[in-house]
């Protein structure tokens, strides 16, 4: 059994850990810019998924120079 923090996550659920709308996630699986699992007619989203993609889109703060 994986742990509850670990198990795959709906598309509702994706979405709102990414804050994003459930139509995009869909959209991105369609156009396989994110990996999903499907379960005959359900679709779920591995936890390492949603992390790869917040690592990717991560642009740092430059760091300030002056006063």
């Amino acid at each position: 059994m994986v742990a509850p923090k670990e198990q795959p996550r709906t598309v509702a659920q994706a979405a709102v850990e990414l804050n994003l709308s459930a139509g995009t996630i869909r959209a991105w699986i369609t156009q396989r810019r994110i990996g999903h699992i499907r379960l005959g007619g359900a679709i779920r989203i591995p936890v390492g998924e949603i992390r790869r993609l917040l690592e990717v889109g991560y642009v740092p703060a430059e760091p300030r120079t002056g006063p």
